[in-house]
């Protein structure tokens, strides 16, 4: 069984190890969503990616701290760009923007068989023109210590 808590991820109420599994969407440009919204395109500008990447550090952060040692948090966004997916991740990893998670990547392409083009792992972006959804990108994340 499981079950599904949500909650404000920079104030979290809970016990930190008190979780197996976290998926944190975070907050982002939405540019991924461009097929679909073409219009917000004229609302966003290159600072606005500034913004939304500490929160994302500090949710992932925060996300990885919920998780007993050895369970996974799932890193998830909307976005192509790499300042909201894989930078966000390598920075949280390697301590930059804050303190340093004993994580490890695991490899998310095995979880989605039969889908062709997912890159060369261990992370996941799907693309509009590849894959008929919108840019989402997925990190699964095992925590270590």
């Amino acid at each position: 069984p499981y079950q599904v808590i949500t909650a404000d991820g920079t104030r979290p109420p809970w016990v930190p190890g008190s979780f197996d599994r976290v998926l944190v969407d975070v907050p982002c440009s939405g540019l991924g969503a461009l097929r679909r919204r073409p219009e917000s395109r004229w609302r966003r500008r290159p600072e606005d990616l500034e913004g939304f990447a500490p929160l994302q550090r500090g949710l992932l952060r925060e996300a990885l701290g919920a998780v007993r040692i050895g369970g996974i948090v799932g890193y998830a966004t909307c976005s192509p760009h790499l300042a909201e997916t894989r930078i966000v991740v390598e920075d949280v990893l390697g301590g930059r923007g804050g303190p340093a998670v004993a994580a490890e990547w695991v490899d998310a392409r095995p979880l989605m068989p039969g889908v062709p083009a997912l890159g060369d792992g261990p992370d996941v972006q799907l693309w509009p023109h590849l894959h008929g959804t919108d840019a989402m990108y997925l990190a699964l994340l095992r925590r270590t210590a």
